[in-house]
């Protein structure tokens, strides 16, 4: 197999701006896939967006306090109040109308960790990153054969699921993507992305949020003097940010014309951590199984951590809580988490979205690998915050430990090195892009984070390495 060099790498790395003040870890070869294994990917995104679909109809179900099964009576009011806590009510409302009914976001990228027993996803992300940097790694890797999403298919289906939802009548629409302010790390490989498209002669373009105004019930921006209306926008903002863009009031006043599709939607229950509770929620365990075909559900039952919403309440006497357990007894309260042993304290406890902290691997504990004190202040966080903004508590799959080869990091820091690369220990994380086309998921890459072992929450760092994926016989 061709190997890539470091001079290589480095060379075509310095000769983009779509890594600034970005570095990681190097490697001469892409993250090696089984077969087996990229067609599981393929079956967890029909799954996630199966899940997607059931999540939709238990909101809006929940929220009109309807029966959720089809032959027992089964209500769950409380659902939408979990989902619905912390938002502003003009949100609530627009996740709500009607004909945001069936929208859901048009790029799904599960986290997902390989352990001992496969994949466990901790997350399912609806606006997510790395969608340019994996493309730009499937074509620099792309020598080494059967790249996943070489080719530039991962642009293509990108622009394809954006497509789709046009509600202009052009075959060639005006697509924005959209970047705020606290979003604008990303802006490079946004920029890039609408770049190689208008070279293929799509009309995509990368734009502030600021750079949107409207014309009538239009929603418009400036070329070269000129309005041009926008017929679809690809947000890459969270919706805690809204109250900071003073355009998006253009934004939904052009939607509820019907003047503009918006992807993700503007949803928030699309986009918290507690989907992963409710799904496992022992109340609503019937609703998952009717609702979801069979083969999905399965699937997500093996994915899912198993996970709980903290929520203060007040039982009665001898009653328990729904969650982990501590000093080997079940909790009465929340606050008896403090006493959890480290073994038990094999948790995570994080923010379930809406919120500033709740991406990046902001705002979470690891009961494990803190001290008691930290475990008590992050438990009591979680107690105060439940009336705004609610956290959640997963077991933490421990990802198993796998060798990959990584080039040595040079003495001085530079790129200049003739040092061979040398097989090293890490965990991974996997990040597979779902692009969703009339109803139905696409893979068409993904991003391997591959951290050394002593990492306990793996994210994209300076001691990871960043990765395309091949698939292996």
């Amino acid at each position: 197999m061709l190997e890539l060099s470091r001079e290589q790498l480095s060379s075509a790395f310095e000769d983009t701006s779509l890594f600034e003040a970005k570095t990681w870890q190097l490697s001469p070869q892409a993250w090696p896939l089984t077969r087996a294994q990229v067609g599981e990917l393929e079956q967890i995104g029909d799954a996630c967006l199966h899940f997607h679909q059931a999540l939709e109809n238990l909101y809006l179900r929940s929220a009109a306090d309807k029966n959720l099964l089809r032959n027992r009576e089964l209500r769950a009011p409380w659902v939408a109040e979990y989902l619905d806590r912390g938002k502003p009510t003009h949100l609530v409302s627009h996740s709500r109308d009607d004909r945001n009914r069936g929208r859901f976001p048009a790029v799904l990228r599960p986290d997902l960790l390989l352990t001992d027993d496969g994949f466990a996803m901790t997350e399912l992300d609806s606006v997510p990153g790395g969608i340019g940097l994996t493309a730009f790694l499937n074509r620099l890797y792309k020598e080494q054969g059967n790249v996943l999403g070489a080719g530039d298919e991962m642009l293509l289906e990108f622009y394809r699921s954006l497509k789709g939802l046009s509600v202009g009548e052009s075959d060639n629409p005006v697509i924005a993507i959209v970047v705020s302010d606290e979003s604008a790390t990303y802006r490079p490989e946004m920029a890039w992305i609408a770049e190689q498209l208008q070279q293929r002669g799509h009309r995509v373009y990368c734009l502030h949020v600021d750079e949107l105004f409207p014309l009538g019930p239009t929603l418009c921006f400036d070329i070269e003097g000129n309005p041009e209306k926008i017929d679809v926008i690809y947000r890459f903002f969270e919706l805690y940010d809204l109250p900071n863009i003073p355009t998006a009031e253009y934004i939904i006043e052009a939607w509820s014309a019907g003047e503009v599709a918006v992807t993700p939607p503007l949803r928030p229950f699309q986009e918290e951590k507690m989907g992963a509770a409710l799904f496992h929620h022992h109340l609503l365990a019937d609703y998952w199984k009717e609702a979801l075909p069979a083969k999905s559900f399965k699937k997500l039952r093996r994915l899912f951590p198993k996970t709980w919403v903290i929520d203060p309440v007040t039982l009665p006497p001898g009653a328990v809580l729904d969650g982990p357990v501590a000093g080997g007894s079940q909790l009465a309260d929340w606050t008896q988490l403090d006493e959890a042993s480290q073994k038990e304290r094999d948790l995570i406890i994080k923010i379930s979205g809406f919120h500033e902290s709740a991406w990046g691997a902001r705002g979470v504990v690891y009961g494990s690998d803190c001290s008691r004190e930290e475990w008590r202040a992050g438990v009591q966080i979680a107690i105060d915050d439940a009336p705004r903004n609610p956290h959640v508590i997963q077991q933490y799959h421990k990802p198993r430990r796998i060798a990959h080869p990584l080039y040595p990091a040079p003495p001085d820091g530079s790129s200049e090195s003739s040092a061979p690369s040398v097989e090293r220990q890490g965990r991974l994380r996997l990040c597979p892009y779902y692009f969703v086309t009339e109803g139905r998921t696409k893979l068409a890459g993904a991003l391997a984070t591959f951290c050394p072992p002593d990492k306990k929450i793996i994210h994209g760092m300076q001691d990871a390495a960043l990765l395309p994926c091949r698939v292996v016989d």
